[in-house]
This record gives C-alpha cells, sequence and structure tokens, in this order.
C-alpha cells in the first residue's frame, strides 16, 4: 500500500513541475551551498583534513567526480527540502529537514568510512555530521528566503 501512495505522490509532484522555476531553485540553491561550503573546506576544515587524512588525501581531486557530488547532493536537498518548504511556506521545515538531510547524507558517507577504512577518525565523522546538518540546513534556509523573495 505505501508503495503505491508513494508513486501516487511522485507522479502528481512531477506534473507540477515547472522546470524553469525548478531551474531557478536549483540555481539559486546551488550557488549558496557553494558559497558557504568553499568558506568550510579552504579556510576552516583544510588543516583538519590535512591533520587526520593527509595520508590517504589525494595530490589533486578528481574535479568531475567533486562536481557529481554537488550536483547530486542539491538535487536531492532541492527535491526533499528546499522545494517543499517553498510550497508550503514553512521555512521551519526547511531547517528542520534540511538539518535532518545534510546529517543523513553526511552520516552515509563518513560512517561508512569509519566503518571500513582502517584509521578513520572518529573525529573527522563527528565534525562532518555536525557540518553536514549546518550547511543544508543553512542552505535550506538562505535559499527559502531567496527564492520567496526574487521568484
Amino acid at each position: 500500500m505505501g508503495k503505491y501512495i508513494t508513486e501516487a505522490y511522485l507522479v502528481l509532484r512531477i506534473k507540477e513541475v515547472n522546470m524553469a522555476a525548478w531551474m531557478k531553485m536549483y540555481l539559486i540553491s546551488t550557488g549558496i551551498f557553494l558559497c558557504i561550503d568553499t568558506i568550510w573546506l579552504g579556510f576552516v576544515a583544510r588543516g583538519i583534513y590535512a591533520k587526520y587524512l593527509g595520508y590517504i588525501m589525494a595530490k589533486n581531486i578528481v574535479r568531475w567526480a567533486a562536481g557529481v557530488v554537488y550536483l547530486i547532493f542539491m538535487a536531492g536537498l532541492l527535491f526533499f527540502v528546499i522545494e517543499p518548504s517553498v510550497r508550503t511556506q514553512s521555512i521551519r521545515y526547511a531547517l528542520a529537514a534540511g538539518a535532518f538531510f545534510g546529517f543523513v547524507a553526511y552520516a552515509t558517507y563518513d560512517l561508512t568510512n569509519l566503518a571500513t577504512i582502517e584509521g578513520w577518525p572518529l573525529f573527522v565523522t563527528v565534525i562532518d555530521l555536525i557540518w553536514g546538518a549546518f550547511v543544508a540546513s543553512s542552505t535550506s534556509v538562505l535559499s527559502y528566503m531567496l527564492i520567496n523573495r526574487f521568484m
């Protein structure tokens, strides 16, 4: 029964989609996320990651793979958090669901690493889970505010 309800919900959502509006929301929210995450990765966390993960960090990142991660993450954040918060006019939903979405996404990565990579630091996992919740929640709330103001 639940399967059919979920499928019906997705079909209804897809029929309602205004692709131009979705693309605008996607660009706004992705821009916000990139600004926030660039500050984190470029200034705050750089030393932490080098100290705790330097032994396994690549000398050069694989930029296309990093780009794909951002694109997928932002598609999920828009679909599950930002668009529903705008549609229902709930900044609280943007805040809470954004934090939960970020926590789950970052937990998937970090807890898998903790389970499978020998010597993966628990400290990094804890910081990343907090960061994931913060960055997704902040992105969702700021996106909600800008989308409501300018769209």
